[in-house]
């Protein structure tokens, strides 16, 4: 029996599987670990966020570097380091992703993290003269001003989108967190904006208690198989709207859930957690998990399950809207608590 065609497209991009390693520091700082990714299976490999704040502090670095010795003589203002010798964290990222274009054949995606429109945004320019493929834009933060509206928080996001698709004609990609009043019509105008896809979700890593030490803690969780569902809802709900190609962010450890959420309309399925437990090997499981179930199942290609569960397509569309909620509580039964999931 012939394998199956596992290949996809994603923000224009062809993409040997649907298989993309996500944005993680642990993942992608290492050039090594890139080639290792690509060998074990990777379609494309989304490198580790620049932060809007470390581009404001660098040029208020390289502001402050200016002036010192204004008021001085000329002779002395030979100690001022030049700008071009300067070497900051921008400059690595762009080195970095240099180096990566040049060791991978597979597509790199630039990760740009901010909130705020402003002049970082430029950045994204140097990114694509660098070699990025993409840029994925995440866009994430926590409104705590009372006197702010959702509007004028909505508006900022979808200004910081026009910002960086006036600086680029890569395909960009946007990562959002699930915390907005209407999704859907918040990708609607992000997608009027310059966004070519959404990727969803970016996860909400929340800090803990020290209880002794009264102080703050970082608690990172990774992602287990039943954070899948969130993104899987959302997909299925904006899959075929608005032209806007969709990526799965969280929650994928198996073969089945790739299925799942490529059912749901994703065309791509980011992987993250499964890798930092188990290593760049887990890629090629995967892929031999999705690649089994089709043969399975009787599917050709990764291309006859996109969207086929959607909302689009779905009998009854309203299943991924609130009768699944009152459904869900209607029939619930005692046994529906043992995990479903099975082992991952």
């Amino acid at each position: 029996m012939a394998q199956p065609d596992l290949s996809t497209s994603w923000l224009g991009l062809a993409l040997r599987s649907p298989l993309v390693v996500g944005a993680a520091a642990p993942l992608s700082e290492d050039p090594a670990n890139l080639e290792r990714l690509e060998e074990a299976g990777a379609a494309a490999i989304v490198l580790h966020s620049l932060f809007e704040e470390q581009l404001e502090q660098e040029q208020l670095n390289l502001h402050h570097l200016g002036l010192l010795g204004s008021e001085s003589t000329g002779e002395s203002l030979s100690y001022v380091p030049e700008t071009s010798l300067f070497h900051v964290g921008s400059e690595l990222y762009l080195r970095h992703l240099e180096q990566a274009r040049a060791r991978l054949s597979i597509p790199v995606i630039a990760s740009l993290n901010g909130h705020h429109p402003g002049s970082w945004v430029h950045f994204a320019r140097q990114l694509e003269r660098a070699g990025a493929s993409a840029i994925e834009l995440n866009i994430f933060a926590l409104p705590t001003d009372p006197d702010r509206s959702s509007a004028a928080i909505e508006a900022e996001v979808e200004e910081i989108v026009r910002e960086v698709r006036a600086e680029v004609g890569l395909p960009l990609a946007v990562k959002l967190a699930p915390f907005f009043t209407n999704l859907a019509a918040m990708a609607k105008r992000l997608a009027a904006a310059g966004a070519d896809g959404l990727t969803l979700f970016n996860r909400f890593y929340q800090p803990d208690i020290d209880i002794e030490e009264l102080e703050l803690r970082s608690n990172l969780l990774l992602s287990t198989p039943h954070d899948l569902r969130l993104p899987l809802r959302w997909i299925a709900l904006l899959h075929g709207r608005h032209g806007l190609d969709l990526a799965a962010s969280s929650g994928v450890h198996r073969g089945t859930d790739v299925v799942r959420l490529l059912m749901a309309g994703a065309c791509a399925t980011q992987v993250v957690a499964a890798l930092l437990r188990h290593g760049p090997g887990r890629l090629r499981s995967l892929e031999d998990e999705l690649s089994r179930w089709l043969s399975e199942h009787d599917y050709g290609s990764v291309g006859e399950l996109i969207g086929c569960m959607s909302q689009q397509r779905c009998p009854t569309p309203r299943d991924y809207e609130r009768v699944q909620y009152m459904r869900m509580l209607q029939t619930y039964q005692p046994a529906d608590a043992i995990d479903a999931a099975g082992p991952w």
